[in-house]
């Protein structure tokens, strides 16, 4: 018993470090798709001890807590919405490569409330509160480097200290992400972790543990300093909120003489003016009075506050011309996320499902901003997302569970004494809630702005039950319990207990190779990716088919391999090795036909099928006009699903031209430059059909108006869009003779 209860308990310590810590650079994604296998693995040992142990006490033991309605609202919640889904597996392993937010991971996140308040004490949470402020401080000693051009990352996986194995667009210099991944989630985190180090240095303000204080207040610092460098405005104001809110409650709860409370409010608020004057804060307005704007000079101005948050696919800002401010664009993502809701109100699209609701009601003036065709796979406000992909329900539920626990904590704030089932003091207990409760109240604020990461939907599911233990309001009483607890071990495990015990072992030893495979599988799929996006498609086939054999289920790798065995058909083909080419050719549009079959709601995935056809035609003379025709109606399913997608509907218009029609082309083409004014490709291509239709078979002008509109269209790019394409001012003049 004693050593389930051990690896319970290390096991969540470990959680708390090496979530945030790991990461890999041999995975499709370095941070979070490494940071949820181990959450998966992790937990899957949590439960199974666990079931283990009430094997050996021949008991069922869950601990009922007054979140259970809600959690439990809540993770039906995500079912309904898993088996309407979009597109269910999506939604049940979450979207790929972050796979945080999928059902799954909802569970885990679930099992781990449970685990933990029906295994551990609340000593246990003293405990683990210490290890995340551990695993915080090497966060920190990793980051802190990297902002003064001196990566560990790089050391790593190059094995030189600087930045040098970042591309430009990730800038550690400018915005620090440590081994978080991004800056936005490392802000998050630092916001959540440094009420909890206040709150340590207030419980440590004796002779005895003096030392002990100056350490909590040297972490408050630097985590703080930290927060600062990822220059992020969510973070930082998660971070105001959380601070407003430690110091008011401290100051009501009089915990403290009103000269010694102003001490250490003075103490600490001062270290962050001071720190916020000499490095800057992400504010602009603020910026304005720190010490590196004050000292910039003009020939090298400091960089200003990166108002971004974003976690989409990002390019390099130097190589943008007009950047459009992320507030901006949020406003349109989350305009299209309540359109998503409106025409799903209850249920939403499906758990994970925000990219393919997106594509459908994106707004047209989303065209118009700098990532006018980017990705979006969250909504960048939690709740949005939750309402766009599980519905009012959904939604609704999540809410319930959050106001569950405000309303908890505030409980434990206004109770006169509370009951603590621990070795602290009444003050010292408040003092640990209260940095909880103003932690968790950041990660809130930060999802407001942008959505939750692993370690912070950890946070997020156990920081309230960490407050309900602390404060005593869990009862055992209430417990859901069936069977007499037996400790009895002197006469053996009987044979009922060792087929339990043999079968969770064998189950859980399934999950975690399971889960070991999957890794596996994707570890060849990054690499076979990389290599056939660098031309490498030889190399990379044999990886990528590998992935799929492992993991067959994984549509993302079928649609890799497909293209990549596409465009191998078309070398085979170009060098007269007809029978292989053909079979290749037949084997890819097999791998297509099976992924949108099975995943028919996935635009990237009939966009990936355009650009198979497409390819096939171009090596394959006898066949090209029938793969036109499949890449045309590829499109045309693409831009059902993607109405108001620019690039979607210029592809569409150009498939629709040379499939022959042009007329049809030019409607389309006029509509998409109406979607995106500034569209030069569009323009291009809609001047060609112009021509195109103005001439007859022998190159005779018939139609002048149209070549009037063509030559007009053209003199349209050059004045406006570039004044430099060659190829244009060429086209024009041998027009316009």
């Amino acid at each position: 018993m004693k050593l389930c209860n051990k690896i319970i308990e290390y096991t969540f310590y470990s959680l708390f470090v090496f979530v945030p810590l790991i990461f890999m650079s041999n995975t499709s994604e370095l941070f979070e798709f490494n940071k949820m296998w181990f959450a998966f693995g992790a937990t899957t040992i949590i439960a199974a001890t666990w079931i283990i142990k009430m094997i050996l006490q021949k008991k069922l033991f869950i601990q009922r807590t007054p979140l259970d309605i809600p959690l439990l609202l809540f993770l039906l919640s995500q079912i309904i919405a898993t088996l309407i889904s979009l597109d269910p597996h999506v939604s049940w392993w979450g979207y790929y490569s972050r796979f945080n937010g999928g059902l799954f991971s909802t569970i885990t996140y679930i099992v781990l409330y449970y685990a933990f308040v029906s295994n551990l004490s609340a000593d246990h949470v003293v405990k683990s509160l210490k290890v995340i402020l551990i695993g915080g401080l090497l966060v920190t000693w990793w980051g802190l480097p990297s902002h003064f051009g001196a990566d560990p990352t790089c050391l790593v996986f190059r094995g030189t200290l600087d930045t040098a194995c970042w591309t430009d667009a990730f800038k550690p210099t400018i915005r620090a992400f440590s081994t978080l991944g991004q800056p936005a989630w490392l802000a998050a985190y630092l916001a959540a972790l440094l009420p909890l180090a206040m709150a340590f240095f207030l419980n440590n303000k004796k002779k005895k543990t003096m030392p002990l204080a100056y350490y909590y207040f040297g972490l408050t610092a630097i985590f703080y300093l930290l927060l600062l460098f990822s220059n992020t405005r969510a973070g930082f104001l998660a971070f105001v909120s959380a601070n407003i809110v430690f110091w008011i409650v401290l100051f009501l709860k009089k915990i403290f003489t009103r000269k010694v409370f102003l001490t250490y409010f003075i103490l600490f608020n001062s270290m962050f003016v001071l720190l916020g004057f000499f490095f800057g804060v992400p504010i602009e307005q603020l910026y304005n009075y720190s010490l590196p704007k004050l000292t910039a000079s003009t020939a090298a101005p400091t960089p200003a506050p990166v108002a971004s948050t974003e976690a989409t696919q990002t390019q390099s800002a130097a190589n943008q011309i007009n950047i459009t401010d992320s507030g901006n664009i949020r406003l349109y993502v989350w305009q299209g996320a309540l359109d998503a809701w409106k025409a799903h109100p209850l249920f939403g699209t499906g758990v994970e499902t925000f990219a393919y609701a997106y594509y459908q009601y994106k707004p047209a003036g989303h065209n118009l901003t700098s990532e006018w065709d980017y990705l979006y796979n969250k909504a960048h406000n939690e709740y949005l997302n939750y309402l766009a992909t599980t519905g009012a329900f959904g939604l609704g539920t999540y809410l319930l569970f959050l106001i569950g626990v405000a309303v908890i904590s505030a409980i434990s704030m206004i109770k006169k004494k509370l009951e603590p089932s621990h070795e602290f003091d009444q003050k010292t207990t408040v003092i640990l809630i209260l940095g909880l409760g103003s932690g968790w109240v950041s990660i809130l604020v930060s999802n407001f702005f942008g959505f939750s990461v692993v370690i912070m939907n950890i946070f997020l599911f156990l920081f309230p039950i960490f407050i309900l233990m602390l404060a005593g309001m869990i009862s055992p009483e209430k417990a859901l319990s069936l069977g007499k607890d037996s400790t009895d071990t002197k006469s053996g495990l009987n044979w009922q207990q060792w087929t339990g015990i043999s079968v969770i072992v064998i189950v859980s030893a399934y999950m975690l190779i399971g889960l070991l495979q999957y890794w596996y599988a994707d570890t060849k799929y990054a690499l076979g990716s990389n290599l056939s996006r660098v031309g490498s498609y030889q190399e990379g086939y044999p990886l990528l088919l590998e992935a799929v054999q492992t993991i067959p289920t994984e549509p993302i790798y079928k649609d890799e391999l497909s293209i990549t065995t596409a465009v191998l058909a078309t070398a085979l083909l170009q060098h007269k090795d007809t029978e292989a080419g053909m079979q290749f050719a037949k084997n890819a549009i097999m791998l297509s036909d099976n992924v949108v079959a099975e995943h028919p709601n996935n635009v990237v995935f009939w966009k990936n099928r355009v650009r198979l056809f497409y390819t096939l035609a171009q090596a394959d003379q006898q066949n090209q006009q029938a793969y036109y025709e499949e890449a045309l109606k590829a499109i045309q399913k693409a831009n059902a699903l993607a109405p108001t997608d620019a690039k979607i509907s210029y592809n569409l218009g150009v498939l629709t031209g040379q499939t022959g029609d042009p007329d049809q082309a030019v409607s389309i083409l006029e509509k998409t430059i109406k979607l995106k004014p500034d569209y030069k490709d569009a323009y291009v291509a809609l001047g060609l059909f112009y021509h195109q239709l103005a001439l007859d078979d022998k190159e005779q002008v018939v139609k002048p108006e149209l070549l009037q509109k063509a030559i007009a269209t053209y003199e349209f790019v050059l004045t406006k869009l570039d004044p430099t394409d060659t190829q244009v001012k060429e086209s024009l003049a041998s027009w316009k003779k």
